[in-house]
């Protein structure tokens, strides 16, 4: 039986205009009446579950007038139960990525706007990583796209990897993750990165498709509370995922599979990046 089922069965007899519950004196009528009522307004909408709350306070004040405990059948409460839990999963995956199952564009919206709002001043900081695959166009049109599909899901995984507990990844777009890292220093967050970008490059790929080869670019940018100011945070979130894709265009103009972060005025490279090369200047003025 279904969360419609059992409130239209209650609600059959107001239709007709007649009261489904015994009024005890006048007050608690018209408060009975007037749960009915919005019982009624809510169970046309499709809102069973309200419905079914108004109901139940109805009920409470006749029993209550008569000297009774008023009951929940068992029934009803198996519902009820079993409505909150769907309602926790519809919750998950709207905030999930279909195709890879980390999170998705909608979650870190929300999520890194709240974080910059919420996290103290005088902490860390909050370090966002852009990724990208490169040349994952390459891998489409050799290997097809169900294997560009699986490439995704695998990297997904790869990059939520060993991550801290509050850090989460997120699908951006496309061949696009972000990495958002809370309450983390500057230079723990591009060691983070750089062990994300060294687990892609070193996964066995040719369980996948033999000849296959991923690697990732990525640019690391860090920043601080805002005080608390939600407005102030919408704006940070937006400069700082503009200042990561820029470092993130510096890491792909300087040979991709690197990652790129900004040392005081000067642009750098992490790992055996930064080893074999530096980032030119004029690409330095591109990102700032």
């Amino acid at each position: 039986m279904t969360e419609e089922t059992l409130v239209g069965s209650s609600m059959g007899p107001a239709s007709s205009g007649q009261p489904r519950f015994t009024a005890i004196d006048s007050a608690a009528g018209n408060l009975v009446d007037l749960h009915e009522k919005l019982a009624d307004l809510l169970a046309s909408l499709g809102q069973w579950r309200e419905a079914y709350t108004h109901l139940r306070s109805a009920l409470d004040l006749v029993c209550r007038g008569n000297g009774q405990a008023a009951p929940v059948p068992d029934q009803l409460r198996r519902e009820v139960d079993r409505l909150c839990r769907e309602h926790v999963e519809a919750h998950e995956q709207s905030i999930r990525d279909s195709l890879t199952a980390s999170y998705n564009r909608r979650y870190l919206d929300q999520r890194l706007v709240a974080l910059l709002s919420e996290q103290p001043v005088g902490t860390y900081g909050l370090a966002v990583a852009l990724v990208d695959l490169d040349w994952f166009k390459q891998v489409n049109d050799t290997h097809g796209h169900l294997i560009g599909d699986r490439v995704l899901r695998q990297v997904a995984d790869l990059l939520g990897a060993d991550l801290p507990a509050t850090a989460f990844c997120a699908r951006y777009g496309g061949e696009e993750f972000v990495l958002v890292l809370p309450d983390t220093g500057a230079k723990e967050a591009v060691s983070l990165a750089e062990a994300a970008r060294a687990r892609v490059e070193q996964h066995d790929w040719s369980a996948i498709a033999a000849g296959l080869r991923v690697t990732a670019s990525i640019g690391v940018a860090h920043g601080t509370a805002c005080n608390g100011m939600a407005s102030g945070a919408v704006g940070d979130a937006t400069r700082q995922l503009l200042r990561a894709d820029r470092l993130l265009y510096c890491a792909k103009q300087s040979g991709r599979n690197a990652v790129a972060y900004r040392d005081g005025t000067r642009v750098r490279l992490a790992g055996p990046a930064g080893n074999r090369r530096a980032v030119a200047e004029a690409h330095i003025t591109e990102c700032y």
